[in-house]
């Protein structure tokens, strides 16, 4: 599983990363892949309110936010950990939320769904100076419809008052106990889930859909990842196309190799896609042959075709799964 943490204080060093980094590393300790990103150091350039987003479904923008948007996809949770600024979020977190707007836009807009909305978690972590009683209620806003925009349930928060000075946050009573308390309760729903991967050629095509379609249909009891024997540089746009029929948003997703789609964790059952290779990298993993023609350079319908029946195959798979789990 993946957490993203974005921290969004200017002091690199300071009491907010200091917090986040708790969280994180006892999100690490339960076996959790985390990845700290300091908003602060990024390049992020401001939303000019151009409307391409909501016309054209993308963000024109060349800068860091074009690597994000995938992180934000690929997280399990989403801890947003600001200092408080005039009652709101500083100002360079408050520049990567409304470059979010895209991921709205997708949702609300053109009435696409992520695959992982349904399970995401999102979860706020701010401290304050003053000890003034409406200290979080902005932030605590701004947070809940930014989490809504990238796909993710708001979970609640860690708030403190009256942390200023240089590692105050450490010398606080409680604050890094219940930082770790918290990673526990939301880090470990996620840790009990089966690990499947699905391997085709490229990644870019059926590998792709089936993992997106568990990720849908059961993504709170399946961790699911995709990869390919001889990775793509980009998803295929036919099958984006046909899982946008679907409702399904694939946008944001990339290709991976075999090595790097498991490098936070052994499946626990491999399905192959006409990747004979698969089976010689993980000895003693069940595995799976899923006879699916490659659909690269064929016609639409095609593709249709071969993404009705993983639909189809995940349907069982997940029944077959689930149930074996249960017992049943």
């Amino acid at each position: 599983m993946f957490v993203l943490g974005l921290q969004g204080s200017p002091r690199t060093k300071g009491n907010t990363n200091i917090f986040l980094s708790t969280f994180l590393a006892e999100a690490e300790r339960l076996g959790a892949h985390t990845q700290h990103l300091d908003v602060a150091c990024m390049n992020i350039s401001p939303c000019q309110e151009c409307g391409v987003c909501e016309e054209e479904s993308f963000c024109p923008i060349d800068d860091d936010m074009q690597q994000i948007y995938p992180l934000l996809r690929q997280a399990d949770i989403i801890v947003m950990a600001t200092p408080i600024f005039f009652y709101g979020p500083t100002a360079q977190m408050k520049t990567l939320i409304d470059r979010s707007q895209i991921l709205w836009a997708r949702r609300y807009v053109h009435k696409l769904i992520d695959p992982g909305r349904m399970w995401r978690r999102g979860f706020l972590m701010s401290l304050g100076a003053t000890k003034g009683k409406n200290l979080f209620e902005g932030v605590s806003l701004t947070a809940k419809y930014f989490f809504d925009a990238v796909g993710a349930s708001f979970d609640g928060s860690l708030t403190y008052r009256q942390i200023e000075k240089p590692g105050e946050i450490a010398k606080h009573s409680t604050a890094l106990a219940d930082t770790k308390k918290k990673a526990r309760t939301l880090v470990t729903p996620f840790l009990n889930r089966k690990k499947i991967l699905f391997v085709c050629t490229e990644d870019a095509c059926r590998s792709q859909m089936a993992s997106a379609f568990v990720q849908y249909h059961a993504g709170d009891k399946i961790e699911v990842e995709s990869a390919g024997r001889a990775p793509a540089q980009e998803i295929n746009p036919r099958m984006e196309e046909v899982m946008r029929e679907k409702g399904m948003d694939m946008a944001f997703r990339k290709p991976k190799s075999i090595e790097e789609a498991v490098r936070y964790g052994k499946p626990e059952l491999i399905i192959s896609m006409g990747c004979e290779e698969a089976c010689s990298y993980f000895p003693g993993v069940p595995k799976e042959e899923w006879d699916l023609p490659n659909p690269f350079g064929k016609s639409i319908e095609f593709m249709r075709q071969i993404r009705n029946d993983i639909e189809e195959r995940v349907s069982k798979l997940i029944r077959r799964e689930i149930g074996r789990d249960q017992g049943a």
